[in-house]
């Protein structure tokens, strides 16, 4: 998802002070630049969603009485539409299964943003984020998957452990990968290290 896309967002809510307050929040995300439309009505959803193709359908799960999400992509086939859960209220779990990903009034602004980036993050961009690695960062990954600690790798490769802590992050930021263990994996499969170099560790 690259900077100040433009999206089309449709909000399908009954109640205008929830609708106003998603599209205030969704207007401040930094790096987005969104295009927001209000839906207030199931009647009017249908006249919307027959003319345009929103890149991301926010929805309350009760609008209509009870929206079924699974009905409405079978008769509508917008094959490239996001759809949101607009939570505010107790859902049972399983009955949102069926959306990309869900909001709730208690987000705060970074958290919907990340939300939004995430769904919107197709495979090329994860690619291209993962091509980004530098050498250095790769050089720490491995000294991560191999169990060495902050002050270990700072020696190991002549560096500050302040400069280690911050490459850290750039790679938990690019990969969105948040434990070591999650890093065990991206690198055995992106061939970053073999098996048996950490196996002492496993």
């Amino acid at each position: 998802m690259s900077s100040n896309s433009s999206l089309k967002i449709a909000i399908a809510e009954t109640s205008v002070i929830i609708r106003s307050g998603i599209i205030a929040v969704l207007k401040r995300l930094p790096n987005f630049n969104i295009h927001p439309v209000e839906i207030p009505t199931p009647e009017s959803l249908q006249s919307y969603i027959h003319l345009h193709t929103p890149d991301i359908l926010i929805i309350n799960p009760t609008f209509g009485g009870w929206f079924n999400l699974s009905l409405f992509k079978e008769e509508n086939k917008k094959t490239t539409t996001k759809y949101v859960s607009l939570i505010y209220s107790v859902i049972d779990n399983n009955q949102l299964k069926e959306y990309d990903e869900n909001i709730s009034i208690c987000d705060d602004q970074e958290t919907i943003g990340m939300k939004l980036n995430h769904l919107l993050c197709t495979d090329d961009d994860e690619e291209s984020e993962q091509d980004t690695l530098s050498q250095r960062e790769k050089e720490i990954i491995t000294c991560v998957v191999k169990g060495m600690t902050n002050k270990a790798i700072a020696e190991q490769l002549f560096l500050s452990i302040h400069t280690v802590i911050t490459h850290r992050r750039n790679i938990a930021r690019k990969l969105q990968i948040h434990s070591p263990a999650g890093l065990t994996i991206y690198a055995i499969v992106n061939k970053l290290v073999e098996l048996q170099d950490i196996k002492d560790t496993l």
